[in-house]
């Protein structure tokens, strides 16, 4: 059996200076720290060697170690995370990204560090206009060149973490490019909630993947309202019973929600007779029986609301689209939880595999079966850390890091 060590990474602590995070971490309890860069905190475009040596010598003063350099996703772009990824078209911005994966790998030499972690990022509306390329392929030589900076007499590895919406999203997925890179120094990141959103059997997947696993995120997570945002198409597929669809009219930049309960035109002016058909078929494709309520896009609430981050992270996670489409659903969205209004749907909004929101819950607040998880990791072959990341609840960090300890400890049995 292999043993797990909780760590708690600092990218829920972005309100504390980087001294103050980590010995947060310490005081609590927690075996292990996750150091992830944030353009405030700990950024590795301001932080030399001198200061790096700094961070070692007082880590080596504390009871708690430097389990992993996350190479965090909001780090260029805060409203655009992940981006530019990996994958990215332009080679300025893949270069940008590897650039900074890179100084993950001097980060981690400087601090004593064995794991460096990244996700594939996005496919964009780029890629769509452009199938052309292969973001896969772009994909293996981004990751191929991070390895090349890596020294021969090194303990260091570079891991892929499966994100829902992404590229690499699923646990198999990310077993077939470490498969494909074929580098001993490249292996597998398992975010045990981006697991449960995006694996139709999580326990049995996560079994799979314990071998090649070396690094664990953790966190909550429970059932949402599952919907899928899509350009109008001739091959539109429905399954109302997976998720609803937003379809987006490029023409109008119009939105038409198909849902049993709840079919909605989100437009600007009233549809003349050729949408009113395409509406028609749409909702008839899917089985809606209901005609569509129409609803003035202008009359939205654009502003902020509560329910902000929820929106935030939903959008960002939609595949396909450019920012711009995204960004004028986001009053829509806000529409249909009840920004403004009454809500529509009761629940956070899912774009997963499974229907399981990609929100990042303290763990014990959600639907999670850790203790099934972490037997059948540690009885396939997984040990090392796991750290708690809980980013959704920065303005909550005193909380989230001691309950997260409490709940998690008793099902490790180990520090």
């Amino acid at each position: 059996m292999g043993v797990i060590q909780l760590s708690y990474s600092t990218f829920g602590l972005t309100d504390l200076d980087f001294p103050a995070a980590i010995d947060a971490v310490d005081e609590v309890g927690y075996a292990g720290v996750e150091i992830a860069f944030h353009r405030r905190q700990f950024n590795p475009f301001e932080i030399g060697d001198d200061e790096l040596a700094a961070v070692r010598r007082r880590l080596q003063a504390l009871r708690v170690k430097p389990a992993c350099i996350a190479t965090a996703s909001h780090f260029f772009t805060p409203s655009r995370p992940h981006e530019p990824s990996l994958i990215s078209l332009d080679l300025a911005g893949r270069k940008r990204r590897i650039d900074l994966i890179k100084r993950g790998i001097h980060c981690a030499r400087a601090l004593g560090v064995s794991l460096v972690t990244f996700g594939s990022g996005f496919v964009r509306d780029e890629h769509v206009c452009n199938p052309a390329v292969n973001p896969r392929e772009l994909l293996v030589d981004s990751i191929r060149e991070c390895l090349r900076e890596i020294r021969d007499d090194e303990d260091i590895s570079l891991l892929i973490e499966p994100e829902p919406g992404m590229l690499i999203e699923t646990l198999e997925q990310g077993l077939s490019l470490i498969e494909e890179v074929g580098s001993p120094r490249f292996r597998l990141h398992v975010d045990i909630c981006h697991a449960y959103c995006s694996e139709k059997n999580y326990v049995a997947a996560l079994a799979a993947a314990a071998p090649l696993a070396r690094y664990l995120h953790v966190s909550d997570a429970r059932p949402g309202y599952n919907l899928k945002i899509v350009k109008d198409a001739e091959d539109l597929i429905f399954d109302l019973d997976f998720a609803a669809k937003l379809v987006y009219f490029p023409d109008t930049a119009d939105f038409l929600l198909v849902d049993r309960d709840h079919p909605l035109y989100f437009c600007d002016t009233t549809p003349d007779r050729a949408r009113r058909r395409r509406i028609d078929a749409l909702l008839g494709k899917a089985g809606v029986r209901q005609a569509p309520r129409e609803v003035e896009y202008p009359s939205l609430y654009a502003g902020s609301s509560c329910l902000d981050d929820e929106i935030f992270t939903y959008l960002i996670s939609v595949p396909g689209l450019s920012y711009e489409v995204l960004e004028r659903a986001r009053p829509v969205i806000a529409y249909l939880r009840g920004v403004g209004n009454p809500p529509l749907i009761d629940t956070m909004v899912a774009n997963t595999l499974t229907g399981i929101v990609h929100f990042h819950e303290i763990p014990g607040e959600g639907t999670l079966d850790f203790a099934t998880t972490f037997d059948t990791l540690t009885g396939n072959g997984f040990s090392g850390y796991a750290a708690v990341e809980l980013y959704h609840h920065v303005g909550s960090w005193r909380k989230a890091l001691m309950q997260s300890h409490r709940h998690l400890m008793r099902l490790t049995g180990t520090q």
